[in-house]
């Protein structure tokens, strides 16, 4: 009994022992996270303080950064954008990009006299260009309309192990049917004029004027066949008209054979007329084809005769000189901080 009574005591010390262990960590942990909050809190009040001991100096940058970033703002030479948008065919998207980085590197580069022969201006026109760069424009049916077309060329197995999220994925700028040509210069003018040159850089390229070719030829191939099987279509109806007429001029042997013998040629007939339709809806897909890549690269939205001024408060003077004053005397003033508070605790 004893020996019972120094077993259940002992586990009693060894439960409290533990449950005071546990104590003492959360102790710890609640200390430590404590100490944390604390320290932030200093350094936010500490901070406070620092701005509200220099806050006449702080509000005097910001005015003069203010002041002279709306006079920088009056004096700078204005910016405008202009954008044509295209479609390129025959796989000539990636040319296209590949050209309009060639004329943006000019452009940064401040090669005026390349940049003027690329774009077939003159060399103080070309001075003016700033920026040059292309992106996608497509929309959300747009892209439902590209996934469309792209698994109707894919077979069956594919088809089920690819979804539409899987394929935005894998979505990029190249895939889109539309691009954005966008060009920044001093002059408002200026992006009409390389309007011809871009697209003829495009245009002149060899393989793709082979493309284009073997693409008409096939096309005017698969035209001709639909018109000749609309042709034998009107030929063979003519045919059937005669057939019925001869056999409505016949006389009544056998009723139930000439209604048979009746009901199959109109049966026929329609046929053909069903037939016939389906080869115009055919011609029809044949001329809206012909219709989208009648060019290297179809320009669907020309550069506008005039540019629009480029905005925007972010980038402007009036905003980035308050910033970067404050953050200077910022600077300045923490600098002043730390001296001082090294001088205090190093005697």
């Amino acid at each position: 009994m004893a020996e019972q009574t120094n077993k259940n005591t002992s586990e009693e010390m060894d439960l409290g022992q533990l449950f005071q262990l546990i104590g003492r960590g959360f102790q710890k942990l609640f200390n430590f996270i404590g100490s944390i909050l604390s320290g932030i809190f200093h350094a936010i009040i500490t901070f406070l303080l620092f701005l509200q001991k220099n806050f006449v100096v702080l509000a005097i940058t910001v005015i003069v950064g203010a002041v002279g970033g709306f006079l920088a703002d009056s004096y700078k030479t204005p910016m405008y954008i202009s954008k044509m948008v295209v479609e390129p065919n025959f796989n000539s998207v990636q040319q296209l990009y590949n050209n309009i980085d060639f004329y943006n590197d000019l452009a940064m580069a401040r090669d005026s006299l390349t940049l003027s022969r690329a774009l077939e201006i003159s060399v103080s026109e070309a001075t003016t260009i700033k920026k040059v760069f292309v992106d996608s424009y497509s929309d959300e049916n747009q892209k439902i309309k590209l996934f469309d077309e792209f698994i109707k060329e894919l077979d069956t197995t594919t088809v089920k192990a690819l979804d539409y999220q899987s394929y935005l994925e894998n979505f990029n700028s190249m895939d889109a049917r539309f691009h954005q040509i966008s060009i920044v210069s001093t002059d408002n003018s200026i992006a009409k004029k390389t309007q011809n040159a871009i697209v003829s850089s495009i245009s002149a390229n060899d393989y793709f004027k082979l493309q284009k070719e073997i693409n008409d030829e096939n096309l005017d191939l698969q035209e001709k066949i639909y018109n000749q099987q609309l042709s034998e279509i009107d030929s063979l109806q003519q045919l059937y008209k005669r057939v019925l007429e001869k056999e409505a001029d016949k006389p009544m042997q056998g009723t139930s054979i000439n209604l048979a013998e009746n009901g199959e040629a109109q049966n026929k007939e329609l046929a053909l007329v069903q037939e016939r339709d389906i080869l115009k809806d055919r011609l029809v897909v044949l001329n809206l084809e012909r219709a989208n890549k009648s060019a290297i690269l179809n320009v669907i939205s020309d550069f506008p005769a005039r540019g629009v001024k480029v905005k925007g408060f972010w980038r402007s003077y009036k905003f980035v000189l308050p910033i970067l004053f404050l953050g200077m005397v910022l600077f300045v003033l923490l600098l002043v901080q730390l001296n001082t508070f090294l001088k205090k605790h190093s005697v």
